[in-house]
């Protein structure tokens, strides 16, 4: 079964906002949730092909993949090492929307996560296939030690918010609703500092750059990302910290392209091999391999090698290495190699299409083109 665009799964415009896009997906998720539709196929089904939309449009770079080429750009996207808003957080945030305007007359236990971060890795393809250890300077806002994260100055605590009285929320009457909203002095903090740490000026946080090992899995292509959880800045009032991703690039291989887990090259062979056919040396990735060319062997044809590509990072199944032939025209000829090339033609010619069937081919069909124009 063909699958629905994915911003008509969601109902939006092609060229909506990364909020329009969440919102869109938050409205779906509560809706088709099978808490909330116990047994329904159809509803599982439904908030299947909206979480699948949102993993792809939720995402700037896979967003952009799938604006550029379809379901083909984003065809391995939704497995591996790219993450998706976890479910809670989406309902989280819808009920935390109606909290803070009607009020749940308590604030919310949990604290907010620090932000992401992102680090963009460039790898070898040698590094790519066998997997690799990197270490990597990343800056990020790290607690201050003097103040344990407080932003209170050593040997003070912050007080007590006057406003909202350490609630974070300050109560409104208006058109006979209680309205709840964010305290204005302390922005919901619930307390207030009088007399900031100076080493962070009040905030909590100091600028740092950390040096981290990243263990990169076998097989990983461009355009992979790593995620290292924790790793991201630190949160708030002792939130947990955000997380790190690392995203995967790959430099230009001097001999192979990759394609997914398989690989691709061109070797130039001599006419005499082409020919009389013979055995050649290739190499692949974890060493060397023979090929038997078979004579009368024509410029183009592909050559595999099965099991000699990538190993997927996911399944685990491996690749195959495709070599494309490609027929070398021998340049800079003695006189005496000339005359022999000639001698040779000559001989060629005498056997007619015998010996070059293609060309000979050519030149019927050549023939036959301008018969049918002459007449």
């Amino acid at each position: 079964m063909s699958k629905r665009d994915y911003y008509e799964t969601l109902g939006v415009a092609k060229g909506a906002s990364e909020s329009d896009i969440k919102q869109a997906y938050r409205r779906l998720a509560m809706k088709f949730h099978p808490d909330r539709n116990q047994n329904d196929a159809e509803a599982e089904s439904r908030f299947k092909e909206a979480k699948e939309a949102y993993d792809i449009l939720g995402n700037p770079e896979k967003r952009s993949r799938y604006d550029r080429f379809g379901f083909a750009g984003v065809e391995n996207s939704n497995s591996g090492f790219h993450t998706t808003e976890d479910l809670n957080d989406i309902f989280g945030g819808i009920f935390s929307d109606f909290s803070d305007i009607f009020g749940s007359g308590r604030r919310s236990s949990r604290p907010a996560q620090g932000s992401h971060l992102r680090y963009s890795m460039e790898l070898d393809l040698e590094e790519a296939v066998n997997g690799v250890e990197k270490e990597i300077r990343v800056p990020t806002k790290v607690v201050c030690d003097t103040c344990s994260g407080s932003g209170a100055k050593k040997g003070t605590t912050p007080q007590t918010c006057s406003t909202c009285n350490g609630r974070g929320q300050v109560q409104m009457q208006q058109l006979g609703f209680s309205l709840r909203q964010t305290c204005p002095q302390c922005h919901g903090a619930g307390t207030m500092i009088t007399d900031p740490c100076h080493d962070c000026n009040g905030h909590g946080f100091v600028q740092k750059s950390v040096f981290l090992s990243v263990q990169v899995p076998a097989g990983i292509d461009h355009g992979d990302q790593v995620r290292i959880a924790g790793k991201g800045e630190a949160g708030p009032n002792g939130a947990p910290p955000g997380d790190l991703y690392v995203q995967i690039s790959l430099r230009r291989h001097s001999i192979f392209e990759r394609d997914g887990d398989d690989l691709y090259c061109e070797m130039p062979i001599s006419i005499t091999t082409a020919a009389l056919g013979g055995t050649l040396e290739l190499p692949t990735l974890d060493g060397r391999a023979k090929i038997k060319i078979q004579p009368e062997t024509q410029t183009g044809k592909v050559m595999r090698l099965r099991g000699k590509g990538v190993r997927n990072v996911r399944s685990r199944a491996v690749g195959d290495l495709y070599c494309k032939l490609a027929i070398e025209t021998p340049v800079s000829l003695t006189a005496k190699q000339k005359a022999l090339l000639k001698e040779l033609d000559d001989s060629l010619e005498q056997g007619g299409a015998r010996h070059n069937p293609r060309l000979s081919n050519w030149s019927r069909r050549i023939k036959s083109f301008w018969d049918k124009y002459a007449a």
